[in-house]
């Protein structure tokens, strides 16, 4: 292979080009920068990448992004795509309505608006009013309206908004009756909830961060504040804060009848303690409820002085426990037990209580007493994922939202009192989904483990090992991966394609004892896990190896990042997502601390040797045939701040010599936004924009063609 070197001077002098047979890089600056972990040395040359406010670390994004935008506008598919792609995704969706007050309120999106619309209803059976558009505060759609909750007495709703798909919030409020914007405005919240008490509501924040370290910058002491409508925020009331334990979160939340007060603390991404104190008049204490970081523990509700609380305290795949408040120190009642399958939620309503489980990472619903006796089953359509459980303490109306690998959400609602069931909204999408078929197998990891993986492909595709497939997993923090309806994947789909999503280890599909499998120095179970799902894959012929991409978001991209770099052979193509690349410093950035309960840290040296065993920054090497690669970030992610990928990027085309392209797309004004319910923070214009590139991408290097 003949290989040159030459200047490139169209974005900054400094740089060159790296000219191979198939791909042109640029040459990334290098600095001898290295740590000491426990007498081993571990070079950091691209560190300075690390900074996202100088002028070099923008100037490296243009070249790599025209380079990748060179390569995928030579893909003559690209342009039919995202024709396709647009054209799919222009449906109407509505999520399922919630009550405030006396009216329901639903986010509704006409097909191709940028953010979903919060909608009121005065009565059931009415048609949706527009009452509050996200599509109004900025031109491009990058402002998104990401929580919102209304006052107790129907007054009032108290909104969180982004910009740029940060995790900074500000909290603004509107008067529901005549729909005014008020003056207030609440700034620097970051993972907070809005929690309504008389004329004003708890929240949580951080003190106002330097600009410098906006985005990148560590979070430390959080606190609890109150804010009273019509008051500035400077003379917010201060309820709690932990001067002894900078790297704790804190959250606040109130009772229905506004009689107490929970404030939840946490230390990582699971386990929390939970204190209470009854605010119904006067002063009382912060009563603790639950004390260390084990279990994890959640408020449903309340009758009276009886409070309603899921946990996984000796029950890892949870059950609901009842206390009195006024003799918290008393033992816990068991409402609902532990059972086989996991109880993933519940929820308040009508006297009874609307338990969710997870049976093999699909939903069921149940009815209960609040006593505890089983009442009924609610009757699902399908096996599927339900994303919203929508009911009233003062209502018999339940809603719920059912969702398939190749269905959008459909919205149902259920009457307690008369048990009818009944659509509330189907949606309509220009797409054959009873053209293909789910099926759920269960395949052998390395260890013996049974893992089950949902497989969805059209309907009777030959098993010859000639069909394209992607290999989508996440595997860690609890999450469930459950089915899920993503409009970009009907590009494989339509176009002959497999989609596959195992249940891997590290997620909470089978309770407390399954995620804590995948953590720390287990870990590599995760890995193993995926692994075993792509051989399984080729062995009953579903796909090859030339045929076979993977992909990942979030601790998803240190999924993929960890497959490709430990079995680069056995994949075609590599889709890594806000990827967490830099297993020795991921905790040294905005959030990234709070997933040491997961990974572990560097700080120590069995986990520093864990962690470097398998960190994808730290494990590309010379002389190794790497898949195609797309790595995808945002320069606003401050989540996984983007110099995960920055750095795993420059290292992987510093040492990689094949003519597979590897290559970056950085989004502009973009942050970790993922897909849920109600959309992204990302606007539907750039969401089309990044998932036909990384679809294009994919088929083109598979050999596909788009029909």
């Amino acid at each position: 292979m003949i290989c040159k070197i030459s200047t490139f001077i169209v974005l900054f002098v400094s740089s060159t080009l790296f000219t191979c047979d198939a791909q042109k890089y640029p040459v990334t600056r290098k600095t001898d920068q290295a740590d000491d972990y426990f007498g081993t040395k571990v070079f950091d040359p691209y560190r300075w990448l690390e900074d996202d406010n100088s002028k070099e670390t923008a100037d490296w994004v243009k070249a790599e992004n025209a380079v990748t935008n060179d390569f995928l506008a030579k893909i003559p598919f690209r342009d039919q795509l995202k024709q396709r792609l647009t054209q799919l995704w222009n449906f109407p969706k509505s999520a399922a309505p919630f009550k405030g007050g006396n009216n329901y309120f639903v986010y509704t999106n006409d097909g191709l608006q940028n953010q979903f619309v919060l909608n009121i209803i005065h009565k059931l059976g009415e048609n949706p009013v527009p009452f509050l558009d996200p599509n109004k505060l900025s031109a491009n759609g990058t402002v998104n309206v990401s929580d919102q909750f209304v006052s107790h007495d129907g007054k009032y709703l108290a909104y969180s908004v982004s910009s740029g798909g940060s995790d900074w919030h500000e909290i603004h409020i509107m008067d529901i009756e005549t729909g005014e914007q008020l003056s207030d405005k609440i700034e620097w919240v970051k993972f907070s909830g809005i929690a309504w008490k008389g004329n004003g509501f708890y929240y949580s924040r951080y003190d106002a961060p330097d600009s410098v370290n906006l985005l990148k910058g560590k979070n430390e002491y959080h606190k609890i504040y109150y804010h009273t409508i019509g008051t500035p925020q400077s003379v917010d009331l201060l309820v709690f804060k932990d001067k002894e334990h900078p790297l704790r979160n804190f959250g606040a939340g109130v009772t229905d009848d506004e009689r107490y007060l929970i404030i939840s603390a946490s230390e990582s991404t699971s386990g929390n303690e939970l204190s209470i104190q009854n605010i119904q008049s006067g002063f009382s204490p912060v009563v603790p409820v639950v004390k260390g970081f084990e279990s994890q523990n959640s408020i449903i509700g309340n009758d009276s002085n009886m409070i309603f609380m899921l946990t996984n305290k000796n029950a890892p795949k949870n059950k609901l426990i009842v206390f009195d408040a006024n003799k918290v120190s008393a033992e816990w009642k068991t409402i609902i037990p532990e059972k086989e399958e996991v109880l993933e939620g519940a929820v308040m309503a009508y006297h009874v209580i609307i338990a969710k489980y997870m049976k093999d990472a699909s939903h069921r619903l149940k009815v209960f007493s609040q006593n505890g006796d089983f009442l009924y089953d609610i009757s699902l359509p399908s096996l599927g994922t339900i994303d919203e459980l929508s009911a009233s303490v003062n209502d018999s109306i339940l809603f719920y939202s059912l969702t398939t690998f190749t269905a959008p959400m459909t919205v149902y609602q259920f009457d307690l009192a008369t048990r009818k069931q009944s659509v509330y909204f189907h949606p309509k999408i220009d797409f054959p989904s009873e053209s293909y078929e789910t099926k759920q197998v269960f395949y052998t990891s390395k260890d013996g483990t049974k893992i089950p993986m949902f497989i969805v492909h059209k309907k009777g595709i030959m098993l010859n090992g000639n069909n394209p497939a992607l290999l989508f997993g996440y595997g860690g923090f609890n999450v469930s991966k459950t089915p899920e309806f993503k409009i970009e994947r009907l590009l494989l789909l339509e176009n002959g394609g497999v989609f596959a999503m195992p249940s891997l280890r590290g997620g909470g599909e089978y309770g407390e004892a399954w995620h804590e499998a995948g953590t720390k120095l287990k870990k590599q179970n995760v890995f193993d896990d995926f692994i075993a799902a792509a051989e399984y894959l080729i062995k009953e012929k579903y796909t090859s190896v030339g045929k076979l991409a993977i992909g990942g978001r979030s601790n998803g991209g240190l999924l993929v990042g960890a497959a490709m770099t430990q079995r680069p052979e056995l994949f075609k193509v590599a889709i890594p997502t806000v990827g967490v690349m830099d297993m020795l410093r991921y905790h040294k950035f905005t959030i990234g601390w709070a997933w040491k309960g997961d990974y572990g840290s560097s700080e120590d040296e069995a986990n520093f040797r864990n962690l470097y065993a398998y960190s994808p920054l730290h494990n590309i090497k010379e002389g190794k045939n790497y898949p195609a690669t797309l790595v995808t970030t945002g320069d606003h992610d401050d989540r996984v701040v983007p110099a995960h990928s920055f750095k795993f990027i420059s290292t992987l085309q510093e040492k990689y010599k094949g003519n597979n392209p590897v290559l970056i797309r950085i989004d502009i004004n973009a942050g970790h936004a993922s897909s849920t319910v109600l959309g992204s923070s990302k606007p539907v214009a750039k969401q089309i924009e990044e998932q036909t590139d990384i679809f294009s991408f994919i088929l083109f290097n598979l050999g596909m063609k788009a029909n």
